[in-house]
């Protein structure tokens, strides 16, 4: 294993020649402002290269020891100069074409990073409205999967409603040890790569509603846990309230007037059989 050793051709099975011996990724950055607009980092790619001169994101080749999130900030990094630790990753779509793939990683930034041409792989960078991108000249690549990855793009939230899913699990003893419960319950989550309709990968922001008994839960790597001063459902409809207009979340309860509450203020829920088979596969 060694820097750049994913450098070269190869073709993939629908007899495409790509660049990236162990596949390649890119980082889709994405910003929205104050009135909700998403904005995309762009990058139109030099004259010299495979494609010159159409617009992709910032990308390339991923080498042996690195994973889709590691080559994508990596890359961004090398040819656009943004800085990893200013993004968070959400998730990473993946385009497989048979022995080959191209991983998108998509990340939100709280700003328009600056941007510059790092390298030589890029002829200029742009923050671009969502609403603009399709119109430019753009990277086969990008463009067949563009359609898709535009609808993954929206911050997501996934709240627990910790009380509703421990009952749910209905783990030997645990009404007399719910705090163990609770906390053996979001171990587990935060270890647990979920699935997604869309996304290969999915890294929602994590909110865990606890109350009563299980409000000294420690702190979980991964999960931000909201100990109720009071009503759990309340404390879960507040935290569904303060989140962006163009952020999805989603509660996990089968609390019948809690997912009222929370679809009255447009969020989407599963029952806790959803979460809980993930963790039994």
């Amino acid at each position: 294993m060694a820097d750049k050793d994913g450098d070269g051709w190869t073709e993939c099975g629908r007899g495409h020649r790509h660049w990236g011996l162990h596949g390649a990724s890119g980082l889709l950055a994405v910003h929205h402002d104050e009135l909700g607009v998403p904005h995309v980092l762009m990058q139109k790619r030099s004259a010299w290269s495979h494609h010159g001169g159409t617009w992709g994101l910032p990308g390339g080749a991923r080498d042996s020891h690195e994973d889709a999130v590691a080559s994508a900030l990596r890359e961004a990094r090398e040819e656009a100069a943004v800085a990893g630790d200013l993004l968070r990753v959400q998730g990473v779509y993946r385009d497989d074409h048979g022995g080959w793939a191209f991983e998108t990683v998509i990340a939100e930034s709280a700003e328009r990073l600056a941007a510059v041409c790092a390298n030589g792989e890029s002829d200029e960078l742009r923050w671009l409205p969502l609403g603009e991108v399709a119109a430019r000249e753009l990277h086969p690549g990008f463009a067949e999967t563009w359609g898709t990855v535009s609808g993954a793009i929206s911050p997501e939230t996934l709240v627990l409603d910790v009380a509703n899913i421990v009952g749910a699990r209905a783990e030997r003893g645990w009404w007399n040890d719910r705090l163990g419960a609770a906390t053996r319950l979001l171990e587990e989550v935060s270890g647990l790569r979920l699935s997604h309709s869309v996304l290969a990968q999915w890294y929602p922001r994590m909110v865990a509603v606890v109350e009563g008994a299980a409000r000294e839960v420690p702190d979980i790597p991964g999960i931000q846990v909201v100990a109720a001063a009071g009503s759990g459902d309340d404390a879960i409809v507040d935290v569904v309230r303060r989140a962006k207009p163009w952020e999805r979340v989603l509660v996990v309860t089968a609390d019948r007037e809690l997912r009222e509450r929370v679809a009255e203020l447009g969020a989407e829920t599963a029952g806790p059989k959803w979460l809980l088979s993930q963790l039994r596969g």
